[in-house]
């Protein structure tokens, strides 16, 4: 049982090309099922991994790699299919990508970054799936208004900012606390 949260990361990751298909498609009701199985994944695997002590460090890999590869493939398509606004898209996926490169130059220039994801990080990804949902919800039905949805972009590509400024300043303060020590 203790290997159930990877499992279920990894059944996340199969779920991309199923949901990518489904928007490509234009089969909103499926993509929104699946995005929402995705979305509950996401957080059932977290919980069970804290709650039952089913952490390993293959699954500190394979959660945020599950996230950040189907968020960035649903942003990408989602823009392609003119759903989702291109400024909104290169922050969230520039911020990923800031994220990642920040992590491989920590851990080659002062080693292993220790430590859990930021609050506003968790946010934003809260914001993101919300965003997405909704999009796909008013690609279905129409709903909710359009000015809901550039309202929750405005908010998400925000958290993106903030965010990702969170993570440049944590990365920059271990890195000069490393340093100041040696």
């Amino acid at each position: 049982m203790r290997h159930l949260p990877n499992i279920i990361c990894l059944g996340r990751i199969a779920l991309i090309w199923p949901i990518i298909a489904g928007l490509l498609g234009h089969h909103y009701d499926r993509t929104l099922l699946l995005f929402g199985v995705a979305a509950v994944s996401d957080g059932l695997d977290g919980w069970l991994a804290k709650r039952f002590g089913w952490t390993s460090r293959l699954g500190k890999i394979l959660d945020p790699l599950a996230d950040k590869l189907l968020l960035v493939s649903v942003f990408l398509v989602l823009t392609w299919l003119g759903q989702v606004p291109r400024w909104l898209a290169v922050a969230a996926i520039g911020r990923d990508f800031m994220i990642g490169i920040g992590a491989v130059i920590f851990r080659f220039g002062w080693g292993p970054l220790h430590g859990r994801p930021i609050l506003s990080s968790k946010i934003n990804t809260v914001l993101q799936i919300s965003y997405i949902l909704l999009v796909v919800i008013h690609a279905a039905w129409g709903l909710p208004p359009e000015p809901v949805l550039q309202a929750l972009a405005v908010l998400t590509f925000l958290t993106v900012l903030y965010s990702g400024g969170a993570y440049l300043h944590e990365f920059t303060r271990r890195a000069l606390q490393i340093a100041s020590q040696a």
